[in-house]
């Protein structure tokens, strides 16, 4: 049972959101989308994630990012950044991973939060924190036919969303800490993974592909 619950502060949710519909924005502009791709980009990433965590996992009304008009305007203000200074935004790169950093961790934590105040159980609660963390990206890299980066060898990234998901979880539930403390840890966790990741090059590797299918000819329908 969650000691009391946490939420994410106004200006700090707003900043992630920013930064993750930016990245949105600039994949459009990137692909010569038109105001409508970038748009539409840019939103599917800065709420993609808390969009399917309250509409596909806890269906209980209207989700805030619709009621409140800030993150639509926020939205807005990625989209007009990213048009009129996308050739510049590699200055603010650090600031934008640092954001992000803490964004992940802040985000996974309070999809759990949210997951298990609706009943979910544990593994579930840490499958919606993972999808309110990375969600967003995903719907992003689909919409525009990419593979998910996710998906793909690389830096950690949703292992260090993991890693807050699963700190919060062991930190509310089984040491009973408050929700405060727990979301404390694992903000802290997953941005001082992320900081190692990024820093030190950490990256997952491929999975041998020794496996008993060969190739496709051999694989069975139902896995094709």
């Amino acid at each position: 049972m969650l000691k009391g619950s946490f939420d994410l502060p106004v200006l700090f949710d707003l900043g992630a959101t920013f930064a993750f519909a930016l990245s949105g924005a600039l994949a459009g502009i990137k692909r010569g989308y038109d105001i409508v791709g970038v748009l539409a980009l840019a939103l599917v990433t800065g709420l993609g994630g808390g969009l399917i965590r309250d509409g596909l996992f806890l269906i209980s009304g209207p989700t805030p990012l619709l009621i409140n008009p800030h993150y639509i305007e926020i939205i807005l203000a990625a989209v007009a950044c990213g048009i009129l200074f996308g050739a510049r935004i590699h200055r603010f790169a650090r600031l934008i991973a640092v954001v992000d950093a803490l964004g992940l961790g802040a985000y996974a934590a309070f999809g759990v939060q949210k997951s298990l105040l609706a009943g979910l159980a544990p593994p579930a609660a840490i499958l919606v924190g993972l999808v309110n963390a990375v969600g967003g990206g995903i719907l992003r890299d689909l919409l525009t036919r990419e593979e998910p980066l996710v998906f793909r060898p690389g830096q950690f990234y949703l292992l260090t969303a993991l890693a807050g998901a699963v700190a919060f979880l062991c930190c509310s539930v089984t040491l009973e800490l408050s929700a405060n403390r727990s979301a404390i840890v694992a903000v802290t966790l997953t941005f001082v993974l992320r900081v190692l990741t990024i820093t030190l090059n950490w990256r997952t590797a491929p999975v041998a592909s020794g496996s008993i299918f060969e190739n496709d000819e051999e694989l069975p329908p139902g896995k094709r």
